[in-house]
């Protein structure tokens, strides 16, 4: 049933994608700020108490939703997983804006290029060069394909299944459903929106938001770097893993984007020109500058792991209904 659900969400989604300002995310923003206003006097406690109150209600009713289905009909159970999935994974949230930078590039538009990215990241990107504008969409890329679609499969599918195993009883039932999916993907979202603001009232609040997704992907990133190895490059990949992916500023990215970057042969990170200057950045990955070839091996690496990880799914479903 995991692997239905997988499949008609992601259908779903190439059909109409969701609108991250959307209804559902707009009230979550509303959710949270309400949370903020009540609970923020500056404390990482206070942190902790906002988080819990801006995401776990919402885990709950998620997954009550879910049994209270199951127990009418197991259909219900699986169209409620699919519905969920469908608004928490997000493909193509980063993939239409990879896909316009990628055409007005291969097209040697640049000046629309540098326009469809700075729309994609909200951001300046006027000084960019066609190599930067490749990097860092390629960057923006393989990272969106993590936090929208397989720290979001991995929270649903395999983690709760592990946790169920090793700490069965309450936990197990508490992630089971779309829970897993649903924590993952509202802890991201606060992290973005407490945890990357540098004012000074957000600076100790916002941090448990920001480490507590950090914990939660830990092993998503691992497992994602690990995909990215096994149908890329796997020695490269392994070896940018291993070598770099410390010295980017967030070491769960770094994983991601170093894996990635060797899987496809490619540089990431070093220079960028903003604001009248040189940004500069740890070199991520290998081999040669990052162009619009790149920008296709990036999309083909994406989609190679999406399959191998709905073939592991599908595979560890029909070894349970064998054992079982």
């Amino acid at each position: 049933m995991a692997l239905l659900s997988l499949i008609v969400a992601l259908l779903l989604e190439q059909v109409r994608p969701v609108n991250p300002h959307g209804a559902a995310f707009q009230a979550f923003r509303r959710w949270t700020d309400m949370v903020a206003d009540n609970f923020n006097a500056g404390e990482r406690q206070h942190g902790a108490l906002g988080w819990a109150c801006a995401v776990l209600p919402w885990v709950v009713a998620v997954n009550l939703v879910f049994w209270i289905l199951h127990g009418i009909s197991p259909i219900l159970a699986w169209a409620w997983d699919a519905a969920v999935l469908y608004f928490t994974m997000g493909f193509r949230q980063f993939s239409h804006g990879f896909t316009v930078v990628l055409e007005a590039l291969r097209a040697g538009e640049i000046d629309r290029a540098r326009a469809a990215l700075g729309q994609w990241r909200e951001e300046r990107v006027d000084e960019y060069t066609q190599t930067e504008v490749a990097k860092v969409s390629i960057e923006q890329g393989l990272l969106g394909s993590h936090r929208h679609v397989f720290g979001v499969i991995a929270w649903f599918v395999f983690l709760p299944a592990v946790c169920g195993t090793i700490f069965p009883g309450t936990l197990a039932i508490l992630l089971s459903g779309p829970a897993g999916a649903v924590l993952y993907r509202l802890t991201a979202l606060l992290s973005e929106q407490w945890g990357a603001r540098d004012d000074e009232e957000f600076l100790q609040f916002g941090g448990f938001a920001r480490e507590a997704y950090h914990v939660l992907d830990w092993v998503p990133a691992r497992l994602t770097a690990a995909s990215f190895a096994v149908v890329g490059d796997f020695e490269d990949a392994v070896y940018c893993w291993r070598s770099q992916a410390a010295s980017w500023l967030d070491p769960l990215e770094g994983i991601v984007l170093a894996s990635g970057a060797g899987a496809i042969g490619v540089r990431l990170g070093e220079t960028l020109h903003a604001d009248g200057s040189v940004v500069f950045r740890p070199e991520i990955g290998l081999d040669d500058e990052a162009d619009v070839e790149h920008m296709q091996r990036a999309v083909g690496l994406i989609w190679r792991a999406l399959i191998m990880w709905m073939m592991v799914i599908g595979l560890t479903t029909i070894a349970s209904w064998i054992g079982s």
